[in-house]
């Protein structure tokens, strides 16, 4: 039978990087192509413990059905832990719980934009997001990086031409996937350019506690006055990736209506889970525990960077991250980056090839992303020998 599917969906393909997932099976390949957080910083002792005393004191409600918007106290904890630690929340703001940063992303897209509208993104950007945007016909049109960031000035010449651009979908710090961190004087002159445009800005910042060098940059959101930023984030890069708990930060109004949607998309997050973040916001040191995952980070970084500095001559380039998972690379000689990317998964290492996080699914990105914070050092080691050999070979 040949099926007929949803024009939202007929032009959806596979996340590349899902798909190199499936070939992890093989304990022989090393990957630099996850987006994991490293094993090594999940609290698994204390995730027993809390998970026992949710059920042991509080089975019932953990077990039931819950709000849409979120475990009451959770927000409310949220909302403190981010005024404290970003300075985001006027009095406008309320916080969702999400199933992940993911929803929070797609719940944004379904609440803002109409099928036909634009979102004016990084280029390169995060392939979940663009995922996301195409599952509701909308447009996604990049602003390619130069340097840390986005010229704001190439950004609103984008706006100008683009068809009813309506959201601008940024990733400022420790960005997905090249690493890079916008400029202070970016970030505001991004939020010029949306109030000048009538734009709302989604500002996704998973990354944002792992720094490990630099001085922090002020989130877009805490330069916010008038409710024209959703915040996403998540507790996936500092407690657990699997436990699938987000949250978003947003103007009542909009907050309102991402509550709805999400009653139609999985009544509420996994409650159980929120009540275990609950209390490791309360009765847990979670600031001693983002150090040491950014101790962690900071060595894994300081590793592969390293090992890709001993790759001598020009052949290569790539990004110095202060926080994060990733680094970016390009080889200036190559034209094909995809076809490079093959040959180092036929020697057993896997990156995600650039094409992957391009707004233009037809356009040849140049580079690809690696990840230090899942392979082990001796795998670290190991793969930047491969892509040393490769790179010899090649060029």
């Amino acid at each position: 039978m040949e099926f007929v599917f949803s024009e939202n969906t007929k032009d959806l393909k596979p996340s590349a990087i899902r798909e190199i997932f499936k070939s992890l099976t093989d304990p022989s390949v090393i990957s630099f192509a996850a987006g994991n957080p490293s094993p090594q910083s999940f609290p698994v002792q204390y995730f027993r413990r809390f998970t026992d005393d949710v059920l042991k004191t509080n089975a019932d409600a953990a077990l039931q059905y819950g709000i849409t918007e979120g475990f009451t106290p959770l927000r409310d904890d949220v909302l403190k832990r981010n005024r404290r630690i970003f300075g985001i929340g006027e009095e406008y703001d309320t916080a969702i719980i999400t199933s992940g940063g993911q929803q929070g992303i797609d719940l944004t897209a379904k609440v803002i934009c109409s099928r036909g509208d634009t979102v004016i993104c990084e280029e390169p950007t995060f392939i979940g997001a663009l995922n996301a945007f195409r599952a509701h016909g909308l447009n996604t049109v990049g602003v390619p990086m130069h340097g840390d960031s986005i010229d704001p000035d190439e950004l609103e010449n984008i706006i100008k031409k683009a068809e009813r651009p309506k959201l601008l979908y940024l990733i400022p710090t420790f960005q997905n996937p090249t690493g890079r961190t916008m400029p202070l004087n970016v970030r505001k002159r991004c939020l010029e350019i949306a109030e000048k445009y009538g734009l709302i800005i989604l500002e996704d910042n998973p990354y944002g506690e792992l720094r490990f060098e630099g001085d922090d940059v002020p989130t877009v959101k805490s330069m916010d006055k008038d409710g024209r930023v959703v915040y996403c984030s998540s507790f996936s890069k500092i407690l657990s990736s699997g436990m699938r708990v987000g949250y978003v930060i947003a103007h009542n109004d909009i907050a309102t209506k991402i509550a709805v949607c999400k009653q139609v998309n999985d009544v509420h997050t996994n409650l159980l889970f929120q009540m275990v973040c609950h209390k490791f916001l309360t009765e847990f040191d979670l600031d001693a525990h983002v150090k040491h995952i950014r101790e962690l980070y900071r060595r894994k970084s300081a590793l592969m960077l390293k090992c890709l500095d001993e790759i001598s001559g020009e052949r290569i380039e790539y990004t110095r991250p202060q926080g994060g998972l990733f680094i970016w690379a390009n080889l200036p000689g190559c034209k094909d980056h995809d076809g490079f990317v093959k040959k180092l998964v036929s020697k057993k290492l896997a990156v995600v090839p650039g094409s992957t996080f391009s707004c233009d699914v037809d356009h040849p990105a140049q580079g690809f992303r690696l990840n230090y914070s899942t392979p082990s050092d001796e795998q670290i080691i190991k793969g930047a020998d491969i892509l040393k050999e490769t790179i010899n070979e090649s060029y």
